[in-house]
């Protein structure tokens, strides 16, 4: 996840974020948009791994920069339950789409 610590404080751009066809190229969707952001928030995304839409990564947001980045799993048959990933998890996941996530990260905070 170190690779990700450049985006901690860096500003959100609500108009990148909200350009679906864009997310869409990086196999992402939003799924949470807090619509007015307030000056605290969480924005949710969601994408696929192992051929199902499971990996959440949640923004936490202060003043419009990010705060926290957390990447976590949905449960299979309850997609409202969220997990974090277990370690070798994470490191499949990133092995496979850490790129792919680094230039998602890079287009919402540009």
């Amino acid at each position: 996840m170190q690779r990700f610590r450049k985006f901690i404080d860096a500003k959100l751009n609500l108009a990148h974020v909200k350009d679906a066809l864009r997310l869409n190229g990086y196999g992402i969707t939003c799924t949470y948009l807090p619509d007015p952001v307030e000056d605290f928030d969480e924005f949710e995304f969601r994408t696929d791994f192992d051929g199902k839409n499971n990996i959440v990564i949640t923004l936490a947001l202060e003043m419009g920069e990010i705060k926290r980045l957390v990447i976590s799993e949905a449960d299979e048959h309850d997609p409202e339950v969220i997990r974090s990933l277990a370690a070798d998890r994470l490191e499949s996941l990133l092995a496979m789409n850490g790129d792919n996530l680094e230039r998602f990260f890079a287009f919402i905070t540009q």
